[in-house]
């Protein structure tokens, strides 16, 4: 959560299916199709979920803190009331807008995606094999308790500039409607062990994207 430990990380069998339940598979395309109305953008969605109560993102699976992010952006841009949350097997059906997504136009709107590049502004102010280091999250920050990128794990550390991906969509300025504020974006590698210390591998490392304000 944040980049803070929530346990171990256990990976999926390569024999795994893509959705473990039904319901998986419905609250994507119940994400999906809230999304096409266009009253918020992914950073919002993703905030809405990173932000829930932390007792709550501690126990909710992973399509769970889908669904409760989901709901509370449903109630905060006004489409229901929160009443209607608790009550929905009763409410009326009412006619679809212009905005719905048709289930005939689903693969080519996730075929297009939501491309993030946008034409580069200032000349990069980092380049591949840079020292850097890393912020931390409330530097970065553009509202108060807001949205980052950044992981706490990889804050204030230090880094080599992998890779410079040119210009893209700040995510902590889109996710609250401050506009995109594009910046260049960076692959910037640490050492496993100037993270977490002896206990990583000493041939291991970890490579982070950072924006240009992440990074000193």
């Amino acid at each position: 959560m944040g980049g803070l430990s929530g346990g171990p990380v256990l990976p999926d069998a390569d024999s795994a299916t893509v959705f473990s339940a039904e319901w998986h598979g419905r609250a994507l395309a119940v994400t999906i199709l809230a999304a096409a109305h266009g009253k918020w953008n992914l950073d919002a969605s993703r905030h809405a979920r990173e932000t829930l109560p932390a007792e709550d993102y501690e126990r909710y699976s992973y399509y769970e803190k889908w669904m409760a992010g989901l709901a509370n952006l449903l109630v905060r841009h006004e489409l229901i009331a929160a009443d209607d949350l608790q009550d929905w097997e009763n409410l009326p059906r009412l006619p679809l807008n212009d905005k719905t997504l048709n289930a005939e136009n689903v693969s080519s709107m996730l075929t297009r995606g939501g491309p993030t590049r946008r034409q580069a502004g200032d000349s990069p102010r980092f380049y591949p094999g840079d020292k850097v280091q890393t912020k931390t999250p409330d530097e970065t920050s553009r509202v108060s308790g807001g949205h980052t990128r950044l992981p706490w794990y990889a804050a204030g550390k230090s880094g080599t500039v992998l890779l410079c991906h040119g210009s893209h969509v700040l995510p902590d300025s889109n996710a609250h409607f401050l506009g995109e504020a594009p910046e260049t974006l960076y692959s910037v590698e640490f050492r496993a062990v100037d993270l977490w210390g002896g206990e990583a591998g000493m041939g291991d490392s970890v490579v982070v994207d950072c924006w240009e304000s992440y990074l000193k």
